[in-house]
């Protein structure tokens, strides 16, 4: 269909799954030559969890200072540079913006300071429009294990994210001669990790955790293991039971502190000491597996196996994981992500620390609906979400 935009001489052709412009569409903003045939032709996808070109379906094409409006102080590099779409945030929302140079097809991404044009940098994201189409389907492809990632349907385990990894990494690297923007690095690192674990066909939890995949991970010794004496009465879900005797989980993992005083307490007997003003209803069900940072105890429901955290302070419960099976899962990735960024010596988190908090969050809701489902819903913040989004505090 075409529309014609309010404002703009743009006209644009959306397709299910494409968005093209025409000629008339490119004049005067766009001058590179093969920008133009691509944009013309097979154009940009329309629908992707990676990104989204709605700014460009919605407003046409324009530049950084138009959509500024004054733009003031803003660099001039940074003037004519055309706003086509954004990369996606947790739950889906806009975060930084992707730029299209018009004179040499180059795209960047940068953060829109209205208040302070003259703090907005630029970093780099693809060479051409047509690497940034490739690099964006080949990632969903990976997502959705369609496509060249459609042999990996129903394989699981670190070999086979590791397989992942290499195949995805190998495309981008053929597409910036080795030098691969942090997005896509961490996009080729972290996205393949969700397929470590497979569904909890065995389990009867939402993952089936491979058994030495903790041990491998934290070091022999430092995962703890429970016996049936130590679970309160309470604890009535068996698949949960069952996963704290023969998978266990860290003892000591970063943001996380796991209780090997045995027995389990409830959350009722572990403020009988010490009383609080206030415990959430049934604290009498809610099992206490250990503690995060802040004051919130991390908490298991009994009967149902969820996982909670309890924030003493602010007297609320508030979902954390689906079960202690992505519990596992969200400790692991967290630890494996560290260390896949001191291997490159701090590369991710120093150059693309907002970029690779969406990729884990991104990754985690892969496998755990848990923090997708409670954006927007106005309850509790996610715990993984805003720590993982913490810059300040360091936690990637």
């Amino acid at each position: 269909m075409s529309r014609t935009y309010a404002g703009s001489t743009a006209t644009m052709t959306t397709m299910t799954t494409t968005i093209t412009l025409t000629e008339d569409d490119l004049d005067p903003y766009i001058t590179h030559a093969s920008t133009r045939r691509w944009l013309t032709g097979p154009g940009l996808p329309g629908d992707s969890g990676l990104l989204t070109f709605e700014e460009l379906r919605r407003e046409g094409l324009r530049t950084v200072a138009d959509s500024l409006g004054d733009p003031g102080p803003l660099a001039r590099e940074l003037r004519d540079q055309l706003v086509i779409g954004a990369l996606r945030g947790p739950g889906g929302a806009e975060a930084e913006s992707i730029l299209l140079d018009g004179e040499t097809g180059e795209i960047a991404t940068t953060y829109f300071f209205h208040d302070r044009p003259d703090l907005m940098e630029t970093g780099p994201l693809a060479p051409s429009i047509e690497t940034l189409a490739r690099f964006t389907t080949t990632t969903d492809e990976l997502t959705d294990l369609r496509g060249q990632f459609a042999t990996y349907e129903g394989r699981h385990g670190t070999k086979t994210a590791a397989e992942a990894s290499r195949q995805l990494l190998a495309v981008f690297e053929s597409g910036t001669a080795g030098e691969v923007p942090p997005f896509w690095k961490a996009a080729a690192l972290i996205r393949p990790l969700a397929l470590v674990a497979g569904p909890g066909t065995t389990s009867g939890l939402t993952l089936d955790i491979p058994a030495r995949l903790l041990g491998q991970e934290f070091g022999q010794g430092t995962v703890a293991r429970f016996e049936e004496v130590d679970f309160p009465a309470t604890l009535t879900h068996e698949p949960t039971r069952r996963f704290l005797r023969e998978t266990g989980l860290p003892e000591d993992a970063f943001l996380f502190h796991l209780d090997t005083d045995v027995p389990l307490p409830t959350l009722t007997e572990f403020y009988e000491d010490e009383p609080a003003e206030e415990l959430p209803p049934h604290a009498d069900q809610l099992i206490r597996l250990g503690y995060l940072l802040e004051d919130n105890s991390l908490v298991v429901d009994g009967a149902t196996g969820e996982v909670l955290t309890w924030s003493e302070p602010e007297a609320t419960l508030a979902p954390l994981n689906t079960d202690v099976s992505t519990l596992a899962f969200t400790l692991w990735l967290l630890h494996r992500e560290k260390a896949i960024d001191a291997d490159l010596s701090g590369e991710l988190t120093a150059e693309a620390y907002d970029q690779l908090a969406t990729t884990m969050l991104q990754t985690l809701a892969a496998v755990d609906p848990t923090g997708r489902n409670t954006q927007g819903s106005g309850r509790h913040p996610h715990y993984w979400t805003e720590a993982f989004r913490d810059e300040a505090g360091g936690v990637l």
